[in-house]
């Protein structure tokens, strides 16, 4: 088998996507974060100056010493498994991949010239073979939207302001970009959580490792249905207060809360954009220079808008009510938050 071929066949028949371009699988949120984000200002100066300076090869030398790269010699499941990925997803050059020694499930992809695949040891044993290739499958797509380089640069910077939380000015510079790169990642998550499902094809498989990823190796006390009511219930519940608190909660993060991306996957899944790509039909890579940014802005308003309009979350309620034209925002927050907004129009005396 070479690498290059991608001579590894999936083990059950999948569909494959020759020159499918990120576009088809990018959630618009995606988009529109990593645009706001290359505009936020001293962005483009760090950008640069990490390029220079991030040991590129001191952190592909630091895995080939401290990890086991995946090959036909060494984790050849995976191997077979990131084989496929790349043949399914068409990415001509297979990156490499490591196994790190790490209970905690997890992976990632990162590097600046070339893109590097790490998936911990905790991961790889919670995980089956299907769960496991939706994983591999979410990873790739990393690659191929080519988001390695930002989170090469947001675990640089995070550990940098951890390193100069003494200097007041400085940290806040930094801990500026790092919340602008988490915003982004969060969302990129959700595209690459696509890619994965692309892959593995199976709407089941990527949902129980979502939920093994929250709740562990115990499947047989986990129900799909009411692990996406949480989802539901987080989304929907509490007050205005609550809303607040999900934001302050969520910040620190570089993912997704795992039951939103469990409920943002089905919810793609059972689209009629997934269902073109499953078909067939898909932007390829030769039309991506054909691309305006004013439709890809447009395409990152349209949803936002959409989600402001379907949401139930009470902020997210308030800011279309005020985007309607159904009151000031001073007055809808003091409704909400005394429990006023009942419809009077004045106070009675008693």
């Amino acid at each position: 088998m070479t690498d290059g071929n991608h001579e590894n066949v999936p083990g059950r028949n999948r569909r494959r996507f020759p020159d499918i371009s990120s576009r088809a699988y990018e959630h618009p949120a995606d988009r529109s974060a990593l645009v706001a984000l290359r505009k936020l200002t001293g962005f483009d100066t760090v950008f640069k100056a990490m390029s220079g300076l991030l040991p590129e090869r001191s952190l592909r030398l630091l895995f080939l010493s401290d990890s086991v790269r995946v090959s036909e010699a060494q984790f050849a499941h995976l191997h077979t498994m990131l084989l496929d990925a790349c043949s399914i997803l068409d990415l001509k050059k297979v990156p490499p991949m490591y196994v790190a020694q790490d209970p905690k499930p997890n992976a990632m992809c990162i590097g600046l010239d070339e893109p590097i695949i790490v998936v911990t040891t905790g991961l790889v044993e919670l995980l089956d073979e299907e769960e496991m290739r939706a994983v591999v499958g979410h990873e790739v797509g990393h690659a191929l939207s080519g988001h390695s380089v930002y989170r090469t640069i947001l675990l640089f910077l995070t550990n940098l302001a951890l390193k100069v939380a003494w200097i007041p000015l400085g940290n806040i510079a930094i801990m500026g970009i790092v919340t602008a790169l988490r915003e982004w990642f969060r969302k990129s998550e959700l595209s690459a959580d696509r890619a994965g499902l692309l892959v593995g094809q199976d709407l089941q498989a990527s949902m129980r490792g979502l939920m093994k990823i929250a709740g562990g190796n115990h499947l047989h006390e986990m129900n799909v249905d009411a692990f996406l009511a949480q989802a539901e219930e987080y989304e929907a519940g509490g007050d205005l207060r609550d809303s607040v608190l999900k934001i302050l909660n969520v910040l620190p993060r570089t993912h997704p809360f795992t039951t939103v991306r469990a409920a943002e996957l089905k919810k793609w899944a059972e689209s009629r954009d997934y269902q073109r790509i499953m078909d067939g039909h898909y932007p390829k890579r030769d039309e991506d220079g054909d691309t305006s940014v004013t439709d890809s802005f447009r395409e990152s308003a349209s949803h936002y808008a959409d989600t402001v309009r379907t949401s139930k979350d009470p902020l997210m309620k308030l800011v279309g009510d005020i985007a309607g034209g159904a009151g000031d925002l001073g007055g809808k927050l003091r409704d909400r938050f005394t429990g006023g907004g009942n419809g009077t129009t004045g106070t009675t005396k008693g």
